[in-house]
Formats: structure tokens, C-alpha cells, sequence
């Protein structure tokens, strides 16, 4: 499909089912698709730590990338995810996702390397990639991969579509007055999605908006309209699902959304599935949110 002209813009990394014998379920994953293309949800992010990314191979993510794009039939839109420091291989990866379909490639920041180091693998990247770059600032560490100014100046270049936040708000604030306003700046988790707009993020990209889409958006919403008294309530509600689905990481997401109905929501092999005590927390959370 078009890359989406009008904001504000809300994707979800989007989990991989699997099915009984651990193989990624390519028929569950397309009526998962299925489902939430009746949502407000504008497109799909494959290929991330929700999503598993270090348990599939290669081959794997290019065909999940394939089978979702075939699945939305030009609905919504593909993100596929890269995180790889060798600008080379993520070159060659950009080509095969788009080949299988995305409409975009989202690439994290490589985390250890120096600021010359990262603007020659960014140089590569943005000039090699056949679809625009989506640049992902998401450490694990804590400790920032780049500067504000840096990623500013990365934001700034040919082919790059926009910025997805990390966690620390503090920081993200000075990104935001680096990166260009012709970008787009995504907030990336639900606890954080009104304080995102109120920083100036334009859109979101946070495994939330799986399990509650419609509430995401109506947060972002809201926030890039200005209403941020009337989202304060939402926002409560989707900072408590945040805690309490989060909490178990992407186990708790999957199990949340195999209480939803949807498919193949086991954690891939040696990871497990959570106990009765813990999927009844998460239930206890999913039913005042009115999800259940």
C-alpha cells in the first residue's frame, strides 16, 4: 500500500504464533492478520523482540514477512525489523524483506559502536535500502546508542521515514527537538503513549496495541489532537495493562492475546508458557479494561 501521508500513525510489533511441534504457524499468523485488520491498527511490525526475532532464522522472518503482507492484501502496511551490525548484512536483509513485501524496513541503532561507526553503517543502510528506513533507538541497556544531534542527523537523511523512541522520556525529549518535523516520531510503549504526544510524538509503535489497538489509538488520538484531559482515564488503563501484561514479557503478551482468541500464543521452545496463577493476572487485568 501507499506509505501512510496523515498522522497520527499506530503499529504493533506483531508476535509469531507457533504451532504444536514449534514451527511458525504461517495459517494462524494470516488469521491473526485477519483480525486485526478490523481494528485501527495502520500496519505491522515483523521481525522484533516481540515478535521473537532471535528464535527464527533468516528464512523465517523473510516468510513471516510474506505471509502477513499476502494476508493484509494492501489494507495496512508492512514494517520489517533488522538488527544486525554489519551494514552489509542488513543491506542484503532490507532487499529480501522488501522482495517478500514490506513496505518498509525498521533498523536499530547498532549499540556499541562509535558515533563515525554508526554514520558509515547508516550511510550504507539508507543508501542501499530499496525501501525507506524506519530508525529504532531501543538499547536494552539503558545506556543511549547515539547522541540527540546524532540521531537527529541520521533522522534528516534521504530515505528515512521516522524515529521509533526508546523508554527514557528524559532523553526522548531532546530527540524530539533534533529529529526533523518532516519525520515521523513514534512513541514506543503503552505506559508512555499521552506523555509521548505531549513531547511531540506523531505516532506509536508498542506491543500494546496488539491487545488493545482500539485503546492506543484512541490515546494517540486524543494526545496529537490536544484532548489530554479527556485521555487522562485511557491512560491509566493502558499504563495497568502495560504493568500487569509486561510484567512476563512476551509470554504475558501472547498469553493475553490467546485469551483474546487469538492463535499460536506459546512462547517458541526452551521459553514457557505462564502458570494458571499468572495468566489468572493477566485475566484480572484484560476484564476492567473491558477486553474480555
Amino acid at each position: 500500500m501507499p506509505l501512510p501521508a496523515s498522522d497520527p500513525i499506530v503499529v504493533a510489533p506483531t508476535p509469531t504464533p507457533f504451532d504444536a511441534d514449534d514451527c511458525v504457524d504461517h495459517d494462524a499468523l494470516a488469521r491473526n492478520v485477519d483480525r486485526w485488520l478490523d481494528t485501527p491498527l495502520s500496519g505491522f511490525v515483523l521481525g522484533t523482540a516481540n515478535g521473537e526475532e532471535l528464535a527464527l532464522s533468516d528464512r523465517e522472518k523473510v516468510d513471516i514477512v510474506r505471509t502477513v503482507s499476502d494476508a493484509h492484501a494492501g489494507a495496512k502496511f508492512v514494517i520489517a525489523g533488522i538488527d544486525v551490525p554489519s551494514s552489509a548484512e542488513t543491506v542484503r536483509l532490507t532487499e529480501a524483506y522488501a522482495d517478500a513485501g514490506a513496505d518498509m524496513v525498521r533498523v536499530r541503532i547498532p549499540r556499541q559502536m562509535t558515533p563515525v561507526e554508526i554514520d558509515s553503517y547508516f550511510d550504507a543502510v539508507t543508501a542501499g535500502s530499496p525501501v525507506p528506513v524506519v530508525i529504532i533507538h531501543q538499547t536494552f541497556t539503558g545506556v543511549p546508542a547515539a547522541s540527540p544531534e546524532q540521531i537527529g542527523e541520521l533522522c534528516a537523511r534521504e530515505n528515512v521515514f521516522g524515529y521509533i523512541t526508546d523508554h527514557d522520556v528524559r532523553l526522548e525529549g531532546r530527540v524530539r527537538l533534533c529529529v526533523p518535523e518532516s519525520r515521523r516520531f513514534w512513541i514506543c510503549n503503552g505506559g508512555l503513549l499521552l506523555p509521548g504526544t505531549l513531547m511531540g510524538a506523531n505516532g506509536a509503535c508498542m506491543w500494546l496495541g496488539n491487545v488493545a489497538p482500539a485503546l492506543c489509538a484512541e490515546i494517540v488520538g486524543s494526545g496529537f489532537a490536544g484532548r489530554f484531559s479527556e485521555a487522562r482515564e485511557l491512560q491509566r488503563t493502558a499504563t495497568r495493562l502495560d504493568a500487569a501484561i509486561g510484567a512476563h514479557g512476551t509470554a504475558g503478551v501472547k498469553t493475553a492475546l490467546g485469551l483474546l482468541g487469538f492463535e499460536g500464543m506459546t512462547p517458541r521452545r526452551p521459553r514457557r508458557s505462564l502458570n494458571e496463577s499468572e495468566v489468572g493476572s493477566i485475566r484480572a487485568a484484560l476484564e476492567p479494561a473491558g477486553l474480555l
